[in-house]
């Protein structure tokens, strides 16, 4: 159960997903997941994460983006992961306005727990508000490795 906690844990800063293709504001957000109970957490998005991905992408060990799409002020996109958890990472995002964003993202597969091949899935929704420019000491979130 721990393993699959981490690999949650991963999931919850990049379900920062909630942001847009166009209209987001580069520096620091504010986000609110939630799939049994909330977290909040702060990230720091640069611009060129922004011109490329329009979001911050989950960067979760042994996944790797296979299809993305930006369309107006939505993004939607697929990751396939292998390893620990085997599956596919369904990733929707849209931006209400500059400062204010939603996301979602939807993990269906298996988790190799120890010995033990359990099916999995789970959704982890967020909300992002964006707070300052500068990201004071946020480190700026990663881009993702294709």
């Amino acid at each position: 159960m721990s393993t699959s906690w981490t690999l949650l844990s991963c999931c919850l800063v990049a379900s920062a997903l909630s942001a847009s293709a166009q209209n987001r504001k580069p520096g620091l957000w504010e986000v609110t997941s939630t799939q049994s109970s909330s977290s909040t957490s702060t990230v720091c998005l640069t611009q060129q994460l922004i011109d490329k991905y329009g979001a911050p992408l989950p960067q979760l060990a042994g996944c790797k983006l296979k299809s993305f799409d930006k369309k107006g002020n939505s993004i939607t996109g697929e990751m396939a992961c292998s390893g620990t958890m085997v599956g596919k990472l369904l990733l929707e995002s849209t931006t209400t306005d500059p400062e204010h964003a939603k996301g979602k993202i939807h993990f269906i597969g298996t988790l190799q727990d120890g010995a033990n091949t359990r099916p999995i899935e789970w959704t982890i929704t967020s909300t992002s508000v964006f707070k300052a420019s500068s990201c004071g000491n946020v480190k700026p979130f990663p881009m993702p490795e294709k």
